[in-house]
């Protein structure tokens, strides 16, 4: 994997479609964990735990297994319906088991017509484990690619690893499989082009800052003020966009802003942003496709590592 170092001042200027300033993304994390594993090692469950003693692998830990299935059975359902409501489509992730083990959380998001991401297999196991065993990483990719397309009737073009914990072969290994997009590299607020030995692919990162589980979770802002943090951070990009488009993703897990008493910071912030007239709504793929267009203006292919 290799991408050049260009700061933001030395690049060509993105001038999104129809003159739109920021591309704003929200993203639904439709993700499903193991209750056990075989394992007498701490089970990192792909995200903060909300009890902080977490449990040998081989040990259930209801308390925050059951933390995150609220947003299984309630939470994703209080998030679909404020989006219906409002009239913007969210980008999901999904974990390849969800489609069969959770499949209602993932059909919803089809039959709206929604984009949907490969978000590997399972959330608890990491990319990461496998470091050294491409063959091992290559099964994981495989086998998530392969339930994506029995299930949503197409292959999956984009990818978020769980917890973002992708190794260095895993953008080949992506290429390898056709992907458009990566989305693991947080690096930027505009997308970029990745190389690697089997083909380039679009960057169009994440974000572990505008994050309900960093914001809400791990920092423990309240409902007021994570509706602020977002409208803050979408003004300023929205400013530096009328000269150079940015981009903003928000990412969201449902047992986390789909709570009840947090749910008004997702409206309030939707109502703001749909109230300027220079957002743009695009999935992440069509992101994808007009960069590819553009891409050269923007970053010169020879630019140094």
């Amino acid at each position: 994997m290799r991408y050049p170092y260009v700061p933001i001042p030395e690049r060509g200027k993105l001038e999104f479609p129809e003159g739109k300033q920021v591309a704003l993304i929200l993203t639904f994390n439709l993700e499903t964990w193991d209750l056990t594993k075989d394992t007498d090692e701490p089970y990192y469950a792909g995200g903060p735990a909300i009890l902080p003693s977490i449990l040998p692998g081989h040990k259930p830990d209801y308390p925050n297994y059951t933390w995150r299935e609220y947003g299984q059975r309630v939470g994703i359902w209080r998030l679909y319906e404020l989006f219906d409501e409002l009239g913007v489509a969210a980008s999901c992730t999904t974990n390849a088991v969800t489609f069969e083990r959770r499949r209602a959380m993932v059909q919803a998001c089809l039959d709206r017509g929604w984009e949907l991401l490969a978000h590997n297999y399972e959330q608890g196991e990491l990319l990461t484990d496998f470091v050294g065993d491409i063959e091992a990483e290559r099964d994981v990719i495989g086998r998530s690619v392969e339930m994506y397309t029995k299930h949503a009737d197409r292959k999956p073009v984009g990818w978020l690893s769980s917890s973002l914990r992708g190794t260095l072969e895993t953008p080949g290994i992506l290429a390898e499989h056709g992907f458009k997009f990566y989305c693991d590299i947080m690096n930027d607020d505009q997308p970029f082009m990745i190389d690697t030995d089997s083909g380039p692919l679009v960057s169009i990162p994440y974000s572990n800052e505008i994050n309900d589980f960093t914001i809400l979770t791990r920092r423990g802002h309240t409902t007021d003020e994570f509706r602020d943090i977002l409208i803050e951070e979408l003004n300023v990009l929205y400013a530096e966009g009328a000269s150079n488009g940015r981009l903003m993703n928000v990412g969201l897990h449902p047992h986390v802003s789909g709570r009840a008493y947090r749910v008004r910071a997702i409206r309030e912030f939707l109502e703001y942003a749909k109230s300027l007239p220079h957002v743009w709504w695009p999935t992440r793929e069509a992101l994808a496709d007009w960069y590819l267009g553009v891409h050269k203006q923007h970053i010169a292919e020879d630019a140094s590592p």
